[in-house]
């Protein structure tokens, strides 16, 4: 009789115990509404390094983005010379593909042109793309091929050569925005070698 009892005392004290635990720790989470309450690992999500708008002790004027030195590039800037002008334009005819006619890069030039200018320009460079199709209001869009597909720069297109492509890739051209922030020159000369491709469609 008596060891029933004390193992019912010990299950009580082990309850009550636990009863007050919750208890406290359910009050202790209520004392600030701004609390979180209790982080774990909190190292796991707080950044070790310093945010780009965040103020930095470590250099004089007190910024972490700081102004880059003179005379510098970017890692994996490769700069490019011809202006976006009439005369950086023609310039750039004289350019000519670094990359092998290879099937596999053409086979990657076909991919980025479907990505970013069949929309427009038609998977079969027809200048047809379905943003045509459906916007009637857009009938500048030039083919690459056929005896009426000229440039609103002058020159056929079917003849327009590798440096003047990438140029109007770089740069974009009336209502073509630029595509130099989504394709890496490697990919832009990829690009131009199916294009010109599809000019030589009959």
């Amino acid at each position: 009789m008596k060891g029933s009892i004390l193992a019912m005392n010990k299950k009580y004290i082990v309850y009550t115990t636990f009863s007050v635990l919750v208890a406290v720790v359910m009050l202790s989470a209520c004392r600030d509404k701004r609390s979180t309450g209790l982080e774990y690992a909190r190292n796991m999500y707080d950044p070790i390094a310093y945010n780009q708008d965040q103020p930095n002790k470590n250099f004089a004027n007190g910024a972490t983005a700081q102004t880059p030195p003179a005379n510098t590039d970017p890692i994996g800037f490769v700069k490019y010379e011809y202006a976006n002008t009439k005369e950086g334009y023609e310039a750039s005819a004289a350019l000519v593909n670094p990359l092998a006619a290879t099937e596999q890069n053409l086979l990657e030039g076909k991919h980025f042109y479907t990505v970013f200018c069949s929309p427009c320009h038609g998977e079969k460079g027809d200048g047809q793309g379905h943003i045509v199709k459906l916007d009637k209001g857009i009938s500048a869009v030039p083919a690459y091929y056929g005896p009426d597909a000229n440039s609103s720069r002058g020159g056929a297109m079917s003849t327009m050569p590798a440096g003047k492509i990438y140029h109007t890739i770089v740069y974009g051209l009336n209502a073509m925005g630029s595509h130099a922030s989504q394709l890496t020159p490697t990919e832009r000369w990829k690009v131009v070698m199916y294009v010109q491709q599809l000019q030589q469609t009959k």
